[in-house]
């Protein structure tokens, strides 16, 4: 059995591929996908694909449309969601991913720190686990596999 994983979160840090080369290191059989991680890319799609906006709220959207797009294929495809939520950047395109996994059934894991218990205790209710580290979170996936 092969899994799908897409990892939801800020793309600031390198966690997706210390996640990806821990699950190589344990043979995990996963597939991992998510948001467009150049923010180049995905800030410029909607112009690169329908030409030049004539404003931001116009480029921003039209980007947008596009990025959701992506989004929602990915994650329909995906049998599990990993939404991880750091302390540094606004995590508000973490949360709207983690809502869909959970809205459309997806089992999600919530990877949060200590200090942002409180602000998402509601998601992390609603999530089926909520962890703190990488590790645990990928700690959960191996379970499966057991």
């Amino acid at each position: 059995m092969n899994l799908t994983v897409y990892l939801a979160g800020e793309i600031h840090t390198d966690w997706r591929n210390q996640l990806k080369e821990q699950a190589e290191e344990k043979k995990l059989p996963l597939t991992f996908v998510g948001p467009q991680t150049n923010h180049d890319r995905s800030d410029n799609i909607g112009e690169d694909i329908i030409g030049e906006q004539p404003n931001n709220l116009y480029k921003d959207s039209a980007a947008s449309d596009v990025n959701n797009f992506r989004t929602q294929v990915l994650l329909q495809k995906a049998d599990v969601v990993i939404a991880l939520f750091g302390e540094q950047y606004r995590q508000w395109n973490t949360a709207m991913d983690a809502s869909a996994a959970i809205t459309l059934n997806k089992p999600t894991i919530i990877i949060r720190p200590e200090s942002l218990i409180h602000p998402l205790k509601e998601l992390s209710n609603r999530a089926n686990v909520t962890v703190e580290t990488v590790d645990q979170a990928l700690d959960v996936l191996s379970y499966i596999f057991e």
